[in-house]
């Protein structure tokens, strides 16, 4: 199965990456259309500067190059010298002084590579051959006055800043409502009518909070409708199944006792099957959760089966409380336990818990046939059976495992039945704790 990602991750990877390529696109264009230009022709202007000065000093006569060296100070920052020691090659990366290199060798015909001293302040330097003469001329680093690889690196860090807050707006934009609804969903599947969505803000959004609130209504007017309509059918078989019970009371005492103990035993299934669907189809919602000792209750239950003639074993550990819904908890774990029983094959069913930081796992376990794979979830559909026969006494009436999903949904609990190594079904149901 293919790994799932949520939708604002995808949606702000996607919005992300668009935006950065279209930045690293228009970092690139504005570098070799408007940087690199500027770049050259700054290069060829301060390397035609320095030839002239050079060339100057060497056609001034000699009383009058102090003034023009002082000129060049004060006006242009340059330092100019004749003669003098060698310098080493520079040895640092400086994208503008190649281009001022290139610039001088095309002007003076020369090969020429800009030197650097680093002293106080750093200098570059360019050594002239003109008149006869090597003319040494050079300027602070301060006077470039730029830094093109830093303005690159604050730009494109700029860029992806920029351009992930950008993303995670959007994309949470999107998929904030989505959640929303989804959290609400969730709610009417567990028979809960969530709060309206406010029907303002973007359109498509508006609509679709329309469409859901209007949902949400219909939806609890149909449950509404169903719990009355089956209230009622309820009354109404009722009303002469207690007539049928009064006719077999009714019966001459020389009616065969096994005929009357088999209408007695109809009548009596007729009535649970009623009882059953009707709690089945009411509409549940959540029990206010009450300080409940989780042993005392298996304990309770695990004493009331083996009355019964069942074999159950359970050790109590003391220290379980919970805040659940003590009544649904009861409920659930009765038609657990009874089902452990009747398909245990008369052998031992065993009870455990387990308590753990967040949630309590409740287990069941029994030594029986088991269930297939793949009927695992089907056995929680409301009057499905394993067994075929439709009889009470070997299959139940189908409802158990759909009331007590339907009861642990509505109060956030979750119920699963797992097979166990070696034959036999495990039901765990999990409480988180709160």
């Amino acid at each position: 199965m293919a790994a799932l990602h949520s939708l604002f991750r995808s949606t702000a990877t996607t919005v992300a990456t668009a935006l950065l390529i279209f930045q690293l696109v228009l970092i690139a264009a504005t570098v070799n259309y408007v940087m690199l230009p500027m770049a050259k022709r700054s290069a060829e202007d301060l390397a035609a500067l320095l030839v002239l000065s050079a060339q100057t000093w060497v056609e001034l006569p000699p009383e009058t190059r102090e003034d023009f060296e002082f000129e060049l100070a004060q006006k242009h920052q340059f330092m100019l010298f004749h003669d003098g020691i060698s310098l080493p090659p520079r040895d640092h990366i400086y994208p503008y002084l190649t281009l001022l290199d290139s610039a001088l060798t095309t002007r003076t015909g020369q090969p020429i590579a800009i030197k650097m001293t680093e002293f106080d302040t750093t200098w570059f330097w360019a050594e002239i051959h003109t008149g006869g003469r090597m003319i040494r001329i050079g300027f602070p680093k301060e006077r470039l006055n730029m830094d093109p690889p830093k303005m690159l690196v604050l730009a494109l860090l700029a860029t992806v800043i920029l351009t992930l807050f950008t993303a995670l707006i959007l994309a949470r934009r999107i998929t904030r409502p989505l959640a929303h609804f989804s959290r609400a969903a969730q709610r009417i599947g567990e028979g809960n009518l969530p709060e309206s969505f406010p029907e303002t803000g973007i359109r498509e959004l508006s609509g679709l909070a329309a469409t859901f609130n209007q949902m949400a209504v219909q939806v609890r007017e149909l449950l509404a409708n169903r719990t009355t309509m089956l209230a009622g059918i309820s009354h109404d078989l009722r009303t002469p199944l207690a007539r049928m019970r009064l006719a077999i009371e009714m019966l001459p005492e020389g009616t065969d006792p096994k005929l009357v103990a088999r209408l007695q035993h109809d009548v009596d299934e007729m009535n649970q099957l009623i009882g059953e669907f009707l709690a089945l189809s009411r509409d549940l919602q959540k029990e206010t959760p009450q300080q409940t000792d989780i042993d005392e209750l298996l304990q309770e239950l695990a004493d009331n089966a083996r009355e019964a003639g069942a074999r159950v074993e359970f050790e109590p550990a003391g220290n379980a409380l919970c805040n659940v819904g003590a009544l649904s908890l009861r409920r659930v774990l009765t038609n657990l336990i009874s089902n452990a029983v009747r398909y245990g094959d008369n052998d031992t069913v065993t009870i455990t818990r387990e308590i753990g930081e967040k949630e309590i796992v409740i287990r069941i376990m029994d030594c029986g046939p088991g269930i297939p794979a793949h009927e695992l979830e089907n056995v929680f559909h409301p009057f499905y059976r394993l067994e075929a026969s439709r009889s009470n006494t070997t299959g139940g009436s189908g409802l158990g495992l759909a009331i007590a999903r339907q009861l642990a949904d509505s109060n956030g609990w979750k119920i699963e039945l797992l097979a166990r190594p070696g034959g036999g079904t495990e039901a765990r149901l999990t409480l988180p704790q709160t």
